[in-house]
């Protein structure tokens, strides 16, 4: 199976789990970041979860995405443990449920999370 992630241009969610621990996290590694074994296994993710946290971004950091505010950004705790940072709609609440889609902003594909009912 082919692992998905926009980091490399495609629409995905990857990231990584200790088979020694059992713990899970987004930044690729070359070790587990909790008990430093050396073969971490990355995984695709579902792209679910629930909005930890929302900033507004009203003054862009670049020229690039100044057309693009203000825009949303989200933490969201995923369905498979792991917390992530991206894009999402301006209308969100913390604790609401949401779906990873991805966007291209700034010619840049990158994750924007969505409204979900499940």
């Amino acid at each position: 199976m082919t692992i998905q992630d926009w980091t490399q241009n495609t629409e995905g969610l990857a990231y990584q789990a200790c088979p020694a621990c059992s713990a899970v996290w987004y930044f690729r590694r070359t070790f587990c970041p909790c008990c430093g074994d050396g073969a971490p296994q990355q995984r695709q993710a579902g792209g679910r979860g629930t909005v930890h946290a929302l900033t507004l971004i009203t003054r862009a950091p670049s020229e690039e995405l100044r057309a693009f505010a203000p825009y949303v950004i989200a933490l969201v705790d995923t369905d498979e443990g792991f917390r992530v940072m991206a894009h999402a709609e301006q209308d969100l609440r913390i604790g609401e449920r949401v779906q990873c889609r991805f966007a291209r902003i700034a010619d840049r594909l990158v994750p924007r999370f969505e409204k979900t009912t499940s």
